[in-house]
């Protein structure tokens, strides 16, 4: 059942944050929403995103848990002591879920970009494991070098496009393929731009996704 948006100015504020669930299936995280006419401003770690209220089915409540209290005389963790270091398919599943997209997708995109390689260069100067450009990085302030903020941008810069896409009946195959060219040439073609290096990266990157999500499903 879709929900129904009030053409009101309405702030809803959750203690544990909330998921925003797309009409194309993808869910957004967000720390709370405004309905203002029809468009629904989204707070999210990383800014406010603007979507169309006609693309949401549902908001669903993030279930809160609470810190658990240490017991009388334990140890307190050390003030300067750092989380473990994530490998990068938890990286790329942490930047997935925080952008609202499916994991399976962005994994498929990583695995194709570098390999999961956090050093990997390519020869157009593409950095990272989610290979960013340097003017693409900087678009989505983040330093492309830092595998975390790497996973994030790649992550948001899909959503982006996914996005841009969103009424189309090819929209994952346009967003794939501009993730590779660029939306400039998905745009000038109407489509997935002739280039036999963008045609095999969809067809590569679809197939893997198609693999990843039969393996969740598995799971």
């Amino acid at each position: 059942m879709k929900l129904l948006l009030c053409f009101v100015t309405v702030a809803l504020a959750a203690q544990a944050g909330e998921f925003v669930v797309l009409s194309n299936g993808f869910r957004i995280h967000a720390d709370s929403h405004v309905a203002d006419g029809t468009v629904v401003h989204l707070q999210t770690s990383q800014g406010v995103i603007e979507i169309q209220a006609s693309t949401v089915v549902a908001f669903e409540q993030e279930e809160y848990a609470p810190p658990v209290a240490l017991p009388a005389g334990a140890p307190e963790a050390p003030k300067n002591a750092t989380a473990p270091d994530l490998t990068p398919q938890e990286l790329v599943t942490r930047a997935a879920i925080h952008a609202g997209l499916p994991p399976a997708i962005v994994h498929s995109i990583a695995r194709a970009e570098s390999g999961y390689r956090k050093d990997a260069v390519s020869p157009k100067g593409a950095i990272g494991l989610m290979q960013l450009m340097p003017k693409t990085a900087a678009e989505l302030n983040a330093d492309p070098h830092d595998p975390a903020q790497n996973a994030d941008a790649g992550a948001r810069y899909l959503r982006d496009l996914l996005q841009k896409y969103e009424n189309d009946p090819h929209q994952v195959s346009k967003a794939v393929a501009a993730y590779n060219a660029g939306p400039g040439a998905v745009d000038k073609y109407h489509g997935i731009p002739p280039y036999p290096e963008t045609i095999q990266y969809v067809r590569r990157v679809l197939k893997q996704y198609e693999k990843e999500q039969a393996r969740q499903k598995a799971d």
